[in-house]
């Protein structure tokens, strides 16, 4: 029941093709109608044929076939064509809507929250989306072409053979219901052995994934023979799984080919056996022969159909999932389009847990004016990042609210209000693409000559210059072709180039040297005017021209005021100022001063 429910529902995938879905279905129920009328008519010509052979009775005339004869042909040539339309339209509809299953699990899965993507990997999340589109795109296919039709036939039109020749008729239906019943228990005793196959699938995609992306290091620790060696344990362990399941079904295999054998055959002596007794006409012999080996065809379809739904089944499971997962985040009804805010930022008591059982973030206030630079500072997990995280709603809080010039952010437009907000992340995350399409990311519509500006104000265009290629250089997987430097620049000029009036740089310049750090630094000064910014900073000698510094502790903002006014209140932000400046013995406040124009 788990599969045909899968089964239902890859079918309600179709989504606008629906309406060409279920006139494709009319077409196979009249293949299936074709299929049946064909033997039935040729049965009664031969039977015709052979009465007129009897002593006694008179000639049998052309004329007198004529009607089974052109019925016949018809239905034929029907099958002909209405076959080759279904499997035009069915190749061009499974491809269509395995591309449109594809993009819409696509932008599902960009949508979904960062915890998904951090519980997750990115290999398996591909390889659900290959894989799952792909196995849909199998079974429309599959379904329009051969197996609908063949359910027509074994379901429905079946049991319509015991009207023709009951003894017959009966036989012909145990036969299928005792193949049915055996094809029934290989498929329930390989249903949890293949569930385990398609983890050990998953596993390798990952494996692979991840020593894929991190070459680098597998060369420099020598590590190509150890993760080869991995790898190859994956696929032992998968082999071991999969070779039972793979035995079971070359049984069903073999028992399908016979029962070929077994039913022509005992079609023919029971029909012989009746004809001899006056119970059955030689036509019928003929007809039922004819159907049993059409159906047996149909049977073996249905078999191989369950099969592959049966192997293709965990991985439509694991693509169901993913698409099932909520987004965390989203539109509420009637939310505002906001074109461009001013800037004036307030947290309203903002709570926030990612397990439900320890705050990220518990009960932060503040308010920033437009325009204002203010920096977050505090231990690593203090709640720096989950605080700005919220603000561009990577996730929203359960408690408080959080507004921008008054509005609720929940009741904005998530498109506009990441429109108006920059992220400069600590990782500078570049696309496999080239530079121009890194910059584009920030601004689609900007000229070269922006992007040149952008680059010169984010001290890049030095070393873009050096490039053969300009902005059409491609940076390479994750911007592995720039150093860890140049990478955090392009990402500051993609940050400049969007020009959004509320700006977060989270440690934008910890990559940097320090003469490019204080020539960014300066450039960075000049952005942030009339800009509101968000700056978190370990190092405190980059955040001292600040208008305010707000203090993280375990979720909490502990302190708050200028570098100044939190040094000489000797808490805990001049204890990591001291951590960080002080190699004398002068006065604190003297001595962050010094350091801070050093």
């Amino acid at each position: 029941m788990r599969l045909v429910r899968l089964y239902i529902r890859v079918l309600g995938q179709l989504g606008s093709d629906m309406r060409v879905g279920a006139l494709l279905a009319l077409a196979n129920v009249g293949l299936a109608i074709s299929a049946f009328a064909e033997p039935i008519l040729f049965g009664r010509i031969i039977d015709v044929l052979t009465r007129g052979q009897v002593p006694g009775t008179p000639p049998v005339t052309f004329g007198a076939l004529t009607p089974l004869i052109l019925a016949w042909v018809a239905f034929g040539l029907f099958s002909i064509g209405a076959g080759a339309l279904v499997a035009l339209h069915a190749d061009r509809l499974a491809h269509r809507r395995r591309l449109a299953v594809m993009a819409n699990y696509f932008e599902h899965v960009l949508e979904l929250p960062l915890a998904f993507h951090t519980s997750t990997h990115s290999g398996r999340v591909l390889k659900v989306m290959l894989e799952g589109s792909g196995a849909m795109s199998w079974l429309w296919l599959g379904f329009f072409r051969e197996h609908f039709a063949a359910l027509i036939a074994l379901v429905i039109l079946l049991p319509l053979t015991v009207f023709l020749n009951w003894r017959l008729g009966l036989l012909l239906v145990a036969l299928m219901v005792i193949f049915s019943v055996l094809t029934a228990f290989v498929l329930r005793k390989t249903e949890k052995l293949q569930g385990s196959v398609e983890r050990y699938h998953s596993s390798l995609a990952e494996h692979a994934s991840d020593a894929l992306g991190n070459v680098p290091v597998i060369q420099s620790f020598t590590r190509v023979e150890a993760e080869t060696r991995s790898l190859g344990i994956i696929i032992q362990q998968l082999l071991q799984a999969q070779n039972p399941v793979l035995s079971w079904w070359a049984l069903a295999s073999v028992a399908s080919r016979a029962s070929a054998t077994i039913t022509v055959t005992a079609i023919f002596l029971l029909g012989t056996w009746l004809h001899l007794n006056g119970l059955a006409t030689i036509g019928e012999i003929v007809m039922f022969m004819s159907m049993a080996t059409m159906l047996i065809a149909r049977l073996e379809q249905a078999v191989s159909f369950v099969n592959q739904l049966f192997m293709q089944g965990p991985k439509l499971q694991e693509f169901f999932e993913i698409l099932d997962t909520a987004p965390a985040v989203h539109d509420r009804p009637n939310a505002r389009h906001v074109e461009r805010y001013k800037g004036e930022v307030a947290f309203d008591n903002v709570s926030f847990s990612y397990d439900g059982k320890r705050s990220a973030v518990q009960d932060v206030s503040f308010i920033v004016n437009a325009g204002e630079n203010v920096a977050l500072v505090g231990a690593t997990g203090s709640g720096k990042s989950t605080t700005l995280g919220l603000l561009h709603r990577a996730f929203d809080p359960q408690s408080g609210a959080i507004r921008v010039d008054g509005l609720d952010i929940r009741d904005v437009t998530l498109a506009s209000l990441r429109r108006n907000i920059g992220v400069v992340f600590q990782e500078p995350m570049l696309f496999a693409r080239t530079i121009r399409e890194n910059l584009q990311v920030g601004r689609p519509d900007a000229t070269d000559a922006e992007m040149i500006e952008a680059l010169e104000r984010a001290q890049a265009i030095e070393f873009i210059n050096r490039q053969a290629e300009g902005l059409d250089t491609i940076v390479g997987e994750r911007g592995r072709s720039l150093s860890g430097g140049e990478r955090q620049r392009l990402s500051i000029a993609r940050a400049l180039l969007k020009n959004p009036p509320i700006l977060i740089l989270d440690e934008a310049t910890s990559a940097l040297d320090a003469a490019t750090e204080r020539k960014l630094q300066m450039a960075l000064d000049e952005v942030m005017k009339g800009r509101t910014t968000f700056v978190i900073a370990h190092r405190l000698a980059t955040i001292r021209n600040a208008n305010r510094i707000l203090v993280f502790d375990h979720g909490r903002v502990i302190e708050s005021g200028t570098f100044e006014e939190l040094v000489a209140r000797g808490g805990r932000f001049a204890e990591l100022a001291k951590a960080q400046f002080m190699a004398s013995d002068e006065p604190p406040a003297k001595r962050v001063r010094v350091s801070a124009h050093a």
